[in-house]
């Protein structure tokens, strides 16, 4: 795992002593070796630290002190997907321990392995690395392995890996409009524009077919981790925040939603945290997740609509509560963009 390094100090002192004692008592190993520890990256929802004792190498995860209480519920719920998912062909962390005890560090955490490899995030605009930065074949890897991730994802055996109770799989389209129309209330925001027609499309139309499976809700390129070095192979499927059992083409949206519908020459500047041009087209990548699901996508557009719409208002969030922060300003014009590409779409797909 990686991060951009801050000042954010290490665990240290009688933290460091509380720990240790766990790890101890947890059985982990590295016992009777010392704690090294390093912070990697975080917010306002988890802070990621590096540990190293012995044999033992793996990386923390912690809401920071003054998360709302129920990111300890949280961390728990990811802790579920993470070891529901060992044994399975989704490329993941390895689950080491988890622990409740809010006397240890204060929250609720979890330990996972540490994986060697490099994140799409840390580019922030930049060339991609050696060899995705020049090869266009190798590139394409990068895009199939992101989807052939969450096409895996989508036929894990959620009810017999313990995962019944995570999510609310009946209803599930049902739902989401009244549900994020009133969390949108609550932010008591700005009018967006192309609200009310992406809205009401949404309330008439439904997806061809819903078969419920486990999703990871904010998938994309920021929310996984790459093998260092080609071809291209996905190490691991990261930030589980938002993971629950719902519709998992909900997750193909959430990657091709902004994906361009052409391959762009390699050199064209990018328009985002990562470099889009040279990958494959919109409909390959969606095929190529077709194939290994084993899922219709006829209905993609409903998908997209649906993704478009809901980026918007979470990310309307963020915005209203930006004061005097650039990158939450950022959202704001993005909120109207995603908002009005949800609407042009629902105007013009031919989805019935």
């Amino acid at each position: 795992m990686t991060g951009t390094e801050t000042t954010t100090p290490a665990i240290t002192g009688d933290r460091a002593e509380r720990l240790v004692a766990w790890m101890d008592a947890a059985g982990l190993p590295g016992a009777g070796a010392p704690l090294e520890s390093r912070y990697i990256s975080g917010g306002s929802q988890n802070e990621i630290y590096e540990l190293r004792r012995g044999d033992l190498h793996g990386a923390m995860r912690i809401p920071p002190a003054t998360a709302p209480a129920d990111r300890d519920s949280g961390i728990v719920r990811e802790w579920r997907i993470i070891q529901a998912l060992v044994g399975t062909d989704v490329p993941h962390t390895e689950a080491v321990a988890v622990c409740t005890d809010p006397g240890v560090l204060g929250r609720t955490f979890y330990l996972m392995g540490f994986v060697e490899g490099w994140s799409p995030m840390d580019l922030r605009g930049g060339p991609w690395p050696a060899p995705f930065d020049a090869d266009v074949e190798a590139r394409h890897g990068l895009a199939y392995e992101l989807v052939e991730g969450i096409a895996r994802l989508s036929k894990v055996d959620w009810q017999g890996r313990g995962l019944s109770d995570l999510g609310r799989p009946d209803g599930y389209h049902e739902r989401q409009v009244d549900r994020w129309l009133a969390f949108l209330d609550r932010i008591e925001g700005r009018e967006i524009p192309g609200l009310d027609v992406a809205s009401a499309w949404l309330r008439a139309h439904r997806p061809i077919d819903f078969i419920p499976g486990l999703m990871h809700g904010d998938y994309q390129f920021a929310n996984v981790m790459y093998h260092h070095g080609g071809p291209a192979r996905l190490a691991a499927i990261v930030d589980w925040e938002m993971g629950t059992v719902g519709d998992p083409k909900l997750d193909l949206a959430w990657v091709v939603a902004s994906w361009p519908e052409a391959p762009t020459p390699i050199g064209e500047p990018p328009g985002g945290y990562v470099d889009m041009s040279g990958m494959p087209s919109r409909a390959d990548v969606v095929a190529r997740y077709a194939e290994v699901s084993g899922r219709q996508v006829d209905d993609l557009d409903y998908y997209v609509i649906l993704a478009r719409w809901k980026l918007a208002i979470v990310l309307e969030q963020g915005f209203q509560r930006a004061a005097d922060s650039p990158a939450l300003q950022a959202f704001g014009p993005i909120v109207l963009d995603s908002m009005r590409a949800a609407a042009e779409l629902a105007e013009t797909t031919d989805y019935r």
